[in-house]
């Protein structure tokens, strides 16, 4: 199945978005990592798109969204979870599950607890975890910072896809065809010729700038609903005993949190095999609303 590009405008920034499957469906909305953009769920959406309206967007600074002017105050959990409750109201999304990928979860964290955005905790009818929890790893977050904070540039983009495939290897498996479109969806021409992920790199202002963001137990032990957490069996950046203080406290202390440790992947799995697309789509099914 296909999917439409749309943009709109969110909090004052224009917003790039890919949206799959039929417009009266079900909402899964589906949110990328840090330096990443919504083609990454592409595998996700069209697997979904059967049965759901699937909602894939570029975070300010990454994709073909636009990049923030003030970056010290725009990116941020804060202002990202003010952009996604206004996605919902220009799309009218009543409700919808959220499935996000490491920053993309944690936006989905503190949306779903209400205390950034009090409207939308009775609008996510379930939480999907990609590699995120509520406490990150620091080593694993200067890691990301500073490979994110500076990244490279490359005469041709073959070559940036031989950088792509060494740094996001904690993926799992990733096909031939999947890596080529991972790297033709995350490529930018520089001025000078030269080609570079399509991120704005201001974007790690967000660790200086907001150094405790995503220290977020308090957003976490405030969740509601159903929350599925995939952890990666090899990542650095969730810990198995951040897992397993997920357990004790929150959804996971309510009885409504699941943990699916996925072998052969480290930060964070790339929901591109039926062995990830399966679970995910079974706990969204279980989740929903059952009609009468």
């Amino acid at each position: 199945m296909s999917f439409q590009s749309h943009f709109i405008t969110c909090a004052g920034l224009e917003i790039h978005y890919t949206e799959w499957g039929y417009a009266d469906a079900p909402v899964v909305v589906a949110w990328h990592g840090l330096a990443r953009t919504g083609r990454d769920m592409d595998e996700l959406a069209e697997h979904l798109a059967p049965n759901y309206r699937v909602i894939c967007p570029d975070s300010i600074g990454r994709g073909l969204s636009q990049w923030s002017q003030r970056p010290e105050y725009e990116y941020c959990l804060a202002f990202y979870a003010r952009i996604a409750a206004q996605l919902f109201d220009q799309l009218g999304i009543g409700q919808a599950h959220w499935v996000g990928t490491s920053m993309g979860g944690a936006i989905g964290t503190v949306c779903a607890s209400g205390l950034f955005e009090p409207t939308m905790p009775k609008r996510i009818l379930s939480l999907t975890l990609n590699d995120n929890a509520p406490s990150l790893a620091p080593p694993a977050i200067e890691r990301i910072r500073q490979y994110a904070g500076n990244p490279p540039a490359f005469d041709t983009v073959l070559e940036l896809e031989a950088f792509f495939r060494q740094v996001y290897k904690p993926y799992g498996w990733v096909s031939d065809a999947q890596w080529r479109r991972l790297t033709e969806t995350s490529t930018r021409r520089l001025p000078d010729g030269r080609v570079a992920p399509h991120y704005d790199p201001a974007m790690v202002q967000q660790f200086s700038s907001h150094p405790s963001d995503y220290e977020i137990w308090h957003h976490y032990d405030a969740l509601q609903v159903p929350v599925l957490c995939l952890h990666g069996v090899e990542s650095d950046l969730v810990l198995d005993e951040t897992i397993e203080a997920m357990r004790h406290r929150g959804p996971g202390l309510a009885g409504r949190l699941q943990v699916m440790e996925v072998p052969g992947c480290g930060h964070a799995p790339a929901l591109n095999v039926p062995a990830q697309l399966e679970p995910v789509a079974a706990f969204i099914a279980a989740c929903s609303p059952k009609l009468l």
